[in-house]
């Protein structure tokens, strides 16, 4: 078996490594199978990209896209028309996506018409919300997949409702949980980390980067200030794109509690993570990693395609606004974290389950 696995974005990253690793496992056990990794440069910062390849061992990619940024347009054209190119001079069995970025839906796009199966792992998720570019390329990708492999059962119970074959829906885990209980053990505590006097459960990680928050500078300003005034004694940790950092400075605005640092690599990241008294984030991954690590999350989204991180773990989805954030975050200080527990299969064997069921269906 041949397996053409794409890479295009920060998340992909963290969720290829252990399918690889599961690879490799199979072909030390002799089974026929091997993979061909593809990275399409949708992401090209060395934070964003070279960074999680060296931290998580993930072997250098056989061809780099090098698509870089553009209009969702733009970028999806530019990954088709590159993908189209390197799948006729490298035929495989299957090419096998993660996620919902761009490189996910305009790569199985390309395969189905070279008549070339598509396993996307993460499908079925859904937050219903089309205004978000994720939910289409969801959407889309689920709509010409061969193999769904689920990290929940409300997933499953998503493509089931669209009139997927029950026999190509597979509840295997998360994969993302898998990353992390692999490198559980090497995670590390980021340069600045002294520096700032930083301890555990002194501090508060911040993550923005829906463009709602961050491309309106007056809105990003008045955001911060309120979260700021929410962190009494506890520092917030920021990674924050140089570029927006830069517009804040132009601003002359002074937080008290708030630390801007660069956006960090796997192992920096979870090591904030894990050791920090809460965490507000517009991000849905994170959410998967806060769950499994027992740390508060505050979700500044309307959904989540990640429902059970809120029904079984420790998210709380808290809007977008930021009274509704304070009104919920002081509860919270006030009564302390909500009881919660960990998904059914997120177990850090996702991806052993995922290749196994590829293998028997060759």
């Amino acid at each position: 078996m041949k397996i053409t696995i794409i890479a295009g974005a920060r998340p992909n990253f963290i969720k290829i490594a252990p399918i690889i690793n599961a690879i490799k496992q199979k072909q030390n056990e002799g089974f026929d199978i091997s993979f061909r990794l593809v990275h399409t440069g949708q992401h090209y910062d060395k934070n964003l990209s070279d960074t999680f390849f060296e931290e998580l061992n993930i072997p250098q990619p056989d061809i780099n896209l090098e698509v870089k940024s553009g209009s969702q347009a733009e970028q999806t054209a530019a990954i088709m028309i590159a993908f189209e190119k390197e799948l006729i001079q490298n035929p495989c069995d299957l090419v096998l996506v993660v996620g919902d970025v761009n490189s996910t839906m305009a790569c199985s796009i390309v395969a189905k018409k070279c008549n070339t199966k598509v396993a996307h792992v993460e499908a079925g998720i859904r937050s219903g919300d089309l205004t978000m570019p994720e939910e289409i390329n969801r959407m889309l990708t689920d709509s010409i997949t061969d193999y769904f492999f689920t990290t929940s059962t409300s997933a499953s119970e998503n493509l089931l409702k669209l009139g997927s074959d029950p026999n190509n829906i597979h509840f295997v885990g998360n994969v993302m949980i898998d990353t992390l209980y692999q490198n559980i053990n090497r995670i590390s505590a980021p340069d600045f980390w002294n520096e700032h006097k930083l301890s555990e459960k002194k501090y508060i990680v911040l993550t923005l980067h829906r463009p709602a928050n961050v491309d309106e500078v007056s809105s990003l300003i008045k955001l911060l200030e309120g979260i700021d005034l929410l962190a009494n004694d506890k520092k917030i940790i920021f990674p924050i794109h140089p570029r927006t950092q830069a517009i804040l400075k132009e601003s002359k605005t002074d937080f008290r509690n708030i630390i801007f640092v660069l956006p960090q690599g796997y192992l920096n990241f979870m090591y904030l993570i894990k050791n920090s008294f809460a965490v507000i984030t517009d991000s849905g991954g994170i959410s998967e990693e806060t769950t499994v690590l027992g740390i508060p999350c505050f979700t500044m989204r309307d959904n989540t395609e990640r429902p059970e991180t809120e029904t079984i773990g420790s998210n709380t989805i808290v809007g977008t606004s930021l009274e509704n954030l304070k009104k919920v975050f002081g509860s919270f200080l006030q009564n302390g974290a909500k009881k919660c527990g960990i998904p059914d299969l997120w177990d850090g064997k996702a991806s052993e389950r995922i290749i196994s069921i590829l293998l028997d269906k060759k």
